[in-house]
């Protein structure tokens, strides 16, 4: 098992974390959110933290919902933006997200992420295939599409909120890049469909969330829906010069689970890698914020 955290990162820093909240620098600004993994003592002063602290977000009693994301609000210092950009570099991408403080505590973008960012663009780039196609289902707002787009990649990015489809594409355009298909539209519905018309795919990222609503009130429930999608995406998967992430961010599952999953759906699989993704703090700790199995076909 492997514990990945994110390199080239330089406009993002996990400052401390504890007691269920994390102080993070996002380019310029340094913002504290809830975070349910950070169980243990703070490292920083309750001073330091209001020091430092260009943002908090405060939840708002009583509005958590099923899919664990805390309601709230932002409180601001002066001179602190509604919204502003982040770079990330590594090798041949050159990204730009633009960052928004939301009701969700969520700002745009997760930067553990960025060590799956960094595995779709060399994979791409060793694939033998002139344009490999990707499809990136509950894509949120495109890191892994830009990476996968930055490598030369055909791209279908598919979500079920419009909003988030809209700011996809700001990324894609401030990050010097186009031709993204853009599906907003509920998963498992897109990749049926997909699956019946025989298309197939050279990378497939897979993220989804504990508990979401697709465009029309679909539910999806990880626990329920989980062994579908997995099954749909092995039909999709190209047998050679292929790729595929499986992300999971529930508190309830293991990164065991997701290499599993992929030894259950992709049982010619001999390469597989998984474990869980972190960021490292000053103080030696390291957040786990996500667990991921992945390999390539060659």
């Amino acid at each position: 098992m492997q514990l990945l955290h994110p390199t080239h990162f330089s406009d993002y820093e996990l400052i401390d974390s504890g007691e269920y909240e994390k102080l993070e620098r996002f380019g310029k600004y340094i913002l504290r959110r809830p975070e349910p993994q950070a169980v243990w003592r703070k490292f920083l002063s309750e001073q330091e933290w209001e020091k430092l602290a260009d943002a908090s977000f405060i939840r708002a009693k009583g509005k958590t919902s099923q899919d664990g994301n805390d309601r709230g609000e932002w409180t601001q210092k002066k001179g602190m933006p509604d919204q502003w950009f982040v770079r990330y570099e590594y090798k041949g991408m050159k990204l730009q997200f633009r960052l928004g403080l939301t009701s969700f505590k969520h700002v745009g973008i997760f930067p553990e992420q960025a060590a799956n960012w960094n595995f779709i663009y060399d994979t791409l780039s060793e694939l033998k295939v002139e344009e490999p196609k990707v499809l990136n289902l509950f894509a949120y707002t495109g890191g892994a599409s830009l990476a996968a787009k930055s490598a030369g990649a055909d791209v279908t990015h598919v979500d079920s909120v419009k909003q988030v489809i809209t700011w996809s594409r700001e990324n894609m355009e401030a990050s010097g890049l186009d031709n993204i298909r853009w599906i907003v539209e509920d998963a498992l519905k897109f990749c049926r469909r997909e699956v019946k018309r025989g298309k197939k795919y050279n990378g497939i990222i897979l993220d989804p969330p504990a508990y979401g609503r697709g465009p029309d009130g679909e539910k999806w429930i990880l626990e329920e829906n989980i062994a579908e999608i997995m099954q749909l995406c092995s039909d999709l998967l190209e047998d050679n010069n292929a790729f595929l992430i499986l992300n999971l961010y529930s508190m309830g599952f293991s990164a065991v689970i997701a290499n599993n999953l992929i030894k259950d759906y992709f049982p010619d699989v001999r390469n597989g890698e998984f474990g869980e993704l972190v960021i490292p703090e000053k103080s030696g700790k390291e957040l786990p914020l996500s667990i991921f199995a992945r390999f390539v076909r060659k």
